[in-house]
């Protein structure tokens, strides 16, 4: 099963970023894969390489990276979410793109997750 997730929790005041990368790696280490990540609203912050973590904390945005690149997968950052927030190409760790890119792992997925 193909699936796109939609990531609008940021990586520090709720469970959501990090619930959407433990689905995505169980997803992943079950054979399904992953369309696109898709970060959106306040979810952009799990790209930005500005996010400093306390030692005793998840890097939740450090994670989302590392699992990106092993995995080869297709994550992308909405770019209006992105600047509204300060975001730009220059401080994040995944491309920034339109809305458009949603549409297509909409359309491509079998599932649609949304985590926030």
């Amino acid at each position: 099963m193909k699936f796109a997730l939609l990531i609008t929790a940021t990586p520090f005041s709720t469970q959501g970023a990090e619930t959407a990368l433990r689905f995505a790696r169980a997803a992943v280490s079950n054979g399904h894969s992953i369309e696109r990540l898709f970060f959106f609203r306040d979810g952009v912050h799990n790209a930005s390489a500005l996010v400093v973590t306390p030692q005793d904390e998840n890097n939740i945005p450090a994670e989302w990276q590392q699992f990106c690149e092993a995995q080869k997968i297709d994550a992308v950052v909405c770019v209006s979410a992105a600047l509204k927030r300060g975001i730009t190409d220059t401080n994040t760790n995944i491309p920034i793109a339109g809305l458009g890119l949603l549409t297509d792992a909409i359309i491509n997925a079998d599932r649609v997750l949304t985590f926030g």
